[in-house]
């Protein structure tokens, strides 16, 4: 928890850092983790997931301990949260400026921030993470279940942080490889807390998902086919891929989970560069996304003090090391946990249009193969127009406990790309609003 000398002292640290850059000369105090720490996951080894958290801007309820709380897992596997506080979803974000060919970082308000009206936590997770700390490399997770036991005990103490929190409702969030953190730690908790007296519970009540993989074999499969109709590459060259992507279908069959990975590494490759595209997280940028200036940010040793995080600490963006740990996990689906899932709480899946490794096609391949009795009702839904503002938005689809919105003019990181839209997504999706409101009289009379 970083005490009040910890906060000023991060002011100061971060004034200096902005000074020393040619920038502004103060900082809000927003610009500051309300609470950031280590959360032990492991008190024998001492492994511990760390957090930064963000009280509520604005709370809409009288009493904080009824405001939503939404936690963020970032993907990868093995890519630090810090990346959708500093660069997506966090109150304040770096950016950077060009002078005399020089890069200046600096931090600007987010206009869409997810804590506007809600706390919101980040996660680094698993263990390895960003600024999280595994003891040993061997004790870090390698299946989705591993994965889940952490982010549980983890959870668990930072609601015991504060016992405001505890009546607060959580939803649990996060894009990329979230497409399965997500789901795990929500099938986890589903299954566990019915076990638990009440006092031990946690109190879920939604989950979502940005462009996430969940179905890894089903949604390879969707490449050829998805960029072949974008006009970015010709007969020939989706036949090429088609093979490429049976290869890694038919590898996941057979259990042979490492190669399936390299295997679908390798889709990934090849049709990058067909295309010459600088990323395939969104086909329109001339440039790849610069979520490498929050690991620039954060490797100054004063803010990792502010912080609270030992600063021989090296942080990385992305680790390779956990990223090996779960090299065979990649391929493996969880699209039964998510079945689950909206059964028994509301689900919000999300992608914005110009992703080309977890977009729109990509995930409504696995969601009409899942096995609900909602499922016909929810593909017969409309696709209702999303406005935010007077102005289009994007799509979106919903039946029970199900939501898909299709995010117009966002790539792979939907707050960097549509800021105040994925905002209002968020707050609306939460509080049952405007497109996401329950239809109670369609629902009862289709029900009949």
């Amino acid at each position: 928890m970083a005490s009040t000398p910890l906060k000023l002292l991060l002011f100061l640290t971060l004034i200096h850092h902005l000074q020393s850059h040619s920038l502004a000369s103060t900082l809000p105090k927003e610009a500051l983790p309300t609470k950031s720490g280590y959360l032990p996951v492991n008190s024998t080894t001492g492994s511990a997931i760390f957090y930064a958290f963000y009280e509520a801007q604005n709370p809409n309820n009288t009493s904080l301990s009824e405001t939503p709380l939404v936690i963020w897992l970032q993907g990868g596997p093995g890519c630090s949260s810090m990346t959708g506080n500093f660069y997506e979803l966090g109150p304040w974000r770096v950016t950077a400026s060009v002078k005399q060919n020089v890069e200046h970082l600096t931090l600007e308000p987010n206009p869409g921030s997810w804590n506007r009206i809600f706390g919101l936590l980040f996660l680094d997770n698993p263990i390895g993470t960003g600024f999280s700390i595994a003891s040993t490399p061997e004790e870090i997770p390698r299946d989705q279940h591993a994965v889940a036991r952490h982010l549980f005990i983890a959870i668990r103490k930072f609601i015991a942080l504060d016992p405001s929190f505890k009546s607060r409702p959580i939803y649990i969030t996060g894009e990329s490889y979230a497409g399965k953190y997500v789901p795990s730690i929500g099938y986890y908790i589903l299954k566990k807390n019915p076990r638990l007296p009440v006092s031990k519970r946690i109190n879920l009540h939604g989950l979502a998902i940005g462009n996430g993989l969940t179905d890894p074999a089903t949604q390879v499969a969707t490449h050829a086919l998805h960029t072949y109709y974008l006009g970015l590459i010709n007969e020939k060259q989706k036949t090429q891929m088609e093979k490429l992507q049976t290869v890694a279908i038919e590898l996941t069959k057979a259990g042979n989970w490492s190669d399936a990975t390299d295997a679908r590494s390798e889709v990934l490759g090849f049709l990058e560069g067909i295309t010459g595209l600088a990323t395939l997280y969104d086909f329109r940028r001339q440039s790849p996304y610069r979520s490498d200036w929050v690991e620039d940010f954060l490797k100054d040793p004063e803010v990792k003090k502010a912080l609270g995080v030992n600063e021989s600490m090296v942080f990385e963006g992305c680790s390779d090391v956990v990223g090996a740990a779960l090299h065979a996990d990649v391929m493996k689906s969880v699209k039964y946990m998510v079945e689950f899932i909206v059964k028994n709480t509301k689900l919000l899946l999300y992608q914005g249009q110009c992703d080309l490794r977890d977009g729109v096609v990509s995930v409504e391949s696995w969601v009409k193969k899942m096995k609900w009795e909602g499922l016909e009702k929810f593909l017969d839904a409309e696709k209702d127009i999303w406005r935010v503002n007077g102005v289009l938005a994007g799509y979106v689809q919903k039946w029970d406990n199900l939501s898909h919105v299709v995010v117009l003019g966002a790539g792979h990181f939907v707050p960097t790309d549509q800021d105040v839209n994925s905002q209002a997504m968020i707050e609306d999706w939460v509080l049952d609003r405007d497109s996401f409101a329950i239809k109670k009289i369609k629902k009862l009379s289709a029900d009949r």
